[in-house]
């Protein structure tokens, strides 16, 4: 009989998952033991104070491995190999905090709705029913929605760092249930917010069944759930390759699902329009980054091999994103479907920046690799698109935030601060000189050519183009328009919200303008661990 081995775990290598874990799990007990008078105030609190201290360890465990100082593909396995610790799960890490950390603040912000969180008073109460109505008259707060912000943030911080299909499918089932409850919660508009959250549920549902059945196939080609045994199966071409196709494809469903390429996008534009605009800005970059963290590790480490087999495969599914994109968005009448789109479209600029992905031999001496590529331009979608949904949380009329761009009209004349700052992130997004934005497609389109991609290179540019006009269109709406009867009303925010405008637009600038620091460290750490 074999001797039973306890699990080896480090705890310490870990422990930014573990610190965000525990505070949902506190978070919840707080839920069912403080008074609720007191709840905003813990759960505020202690959701920004674990968020920092998991920031602080991921430094102290990026140190802790030196992973800027030692050469590319240095890192460790952790939890019996479940979890990889190199260069790009540990700036994920950090990226990842760093939006929970902004999004807390949009979550714990009370100004805008009178005093109130954004968040419905009681979720169980069906609109327009007496019982939603005393609980609005009362005054009463949803402050569940911290722990299971928590909850997905901790998801999201497991999702990049899988090494075997087990933990990334556990990792991707914890960042989406919270997700599902959060998009039905908002205080406003009630049935389009349930309606939301019933649309992301059941389609998430769907590609989650693709996924674990991609997941069935893989298993049965390679015999093992790790990567590194994938990867050695692939090596070998033992056969069943329809297996490691079929595989290979179902699994990319439930991914390119989580980044709303197309065609799996269908629920994008809805669920963004409808959740709480906290929680629709804490998706769009938050799920995205977690999500294509874990399909760079799956497709660079697992697939790898058969990178000639799905490669065609990202080629069509980038052409139709950038075109779905692109092309949908020029006829929304709704800045947060607006936003949707343009999310669906800088999708598909990852996937041409997917595209470039080689081996280390590969890659020539001053060229910019692929995976240092994703992850800057990731970082600067992410904070670019944070602060764009805190500016839209300001414009507002009687009843609550003006999301149809008509009532932008004149924006500029009402407060020419917001549409300043709001035209400021338009244009990063357009990909302008002197914006992260620019720098970012810079990055990804370079990677590209140099592995030889230049006609989705092209296609990429032209949908630049398309998506310039797109955002142009929004500045000239807010500054060269007349305003619509009264016109738009800009609310005052919070330190909170100020704080996630403020962050977000200075760190588009920044990258923008010195973007070398950051692009000569991801270049150092930008190698998985194999």
């Amino acid at each position: 009989m074999t001797p039973f081995k306890a699990p080896s775990v480090e705890y310490s290598l870990i422990a930014p998952v573990l610190i965000i874990l525990g505070v949902a799990v506190v978070g919840v007990l707080v839920e069912a033991f403080v008074p609720r008078r007191l709840r905003y105030v813990v759960q505020t609190v202690l959701a920004l104070g674990g968020t920092v201290a998991a920031i602080v360890e991921t430094i102290i465990v990026f140190n802790r491995l030196n992973l800027g100082d030692t050469h590319p593909g240095s890192g460790r396995l952790a939890v019996m190999g479940a979890l990889a610790l190199d260069g790009p799960t540990i700036y994920l890490w950090l990226l990842i905090l760093v939006i929970g950390l902004l999004a807390v603040l949009l979550f714990a912000e009370r100004h805008l709705e009178g005093g109130l969180l954004s968040f419905a008073g009681q979720a169980a109460a069906l609109p327009g029913t007496d019982a939603e109505r005393e609980a609005a008259t009362k005054g009463l707060e949803q402050t569940e929605v911290f722990p299971l912000m928590m909850f997905a943030l901790a998801g999201m911080l497991m999702f990049p760092a899988a090494n075997d299909l087990l933990t990334m499918f556990v990792a991707l089932e914890v960042l989406s249930l919270p997700l599902y409850l959060l998009c039905g919660l908002s205080r406003r508009r009630r049935l389009l917010s349930q309606e939301a959250a019933m649309k992301y549920f059941i389609l998430g549902a769907f590609s989650s069944a693709f996924f674990v059945y991609g997941i069935a196939l893989v298993y049965g080609y390679s015999g093992s759930m790790g990567f590194a045994e994938i990867s050695q199966a692939i090596g070998g071409r033992t056969g069943g390759h329809g297996l490691l196709l079929g595989g290979i494809g179902l699994m990319a469903v439930g991914l390119l699902f989580k980044i709303g390429a197309a065609p799996f996008h269908a629920w994008t534009p809805d669920v963004y329009q409808g959740a709480p605009t906290a929680v629709t800005a804490f998706m769009a970059a938050g799920t995205k980054v977690a999500a294509f963290g874990a399909m760079l590790r799956l497709f660079y480490v697992a697939f790898g091999g058969a990178r000639w087999d799905w490669t065609p495969m990202i080629w069509v599914v980038a052409i139709m994103t950038l075109v779905v994109g692109s092309a949908l968005a020029l006829v929304q009448s709704d800045i947060k479907r607006l936003l949707a789109y343009s999310s669906i479209a800088h999708a598909g600029f990852l996937l041409v920046g997917f595209l470039g992905i080689r081996s280390l031999v590969d890659i020539s001496a001053g060229e910019i690799s692929a995976v240092p590529a994703i992850l800057f331009y990731l970082t600067t979608y992410g904070l670019t698109i944070m602060a764009a949904f805190a500016l839209v949380t300001l414009v507002r009329d009687a009843g609550g935030e003006v999301g149809h761009l008509a009532r932008w009209s004149g924006l500029g004349k009402e407060s020419p601060a917001v549409a300043g700052l709001m035209a400021f992130l338009l244009l990063a997004m357009a990909g302008i000189p002197l914006t992260s934005g620019f720098t970012g497609k810079w990055a990804l389109f370079a990677a590209a050519l140099a592995a030889g991609a230049w006609p989705m290179v092209i296609i990429a540019v032209i949908g630049s183009v398309v998506a310039a006009y797109i955002y142009l269109r929004v500045i000239v709406l807010m500054f060269f328009s007349e305003p619509v009867g009264d016109g738009p009303t800009v609310a005052m925010p919070s330190i909170m919200t100020s704080v996630v405008i403020a962050v977000g637009t200075a760190a588009t600038l920044v990258l923008g303008v010195v973007p070398g620091p950051l692009l000569d460290l991801l270049g150092r750490i930008g190698e998985f661990i194999r």
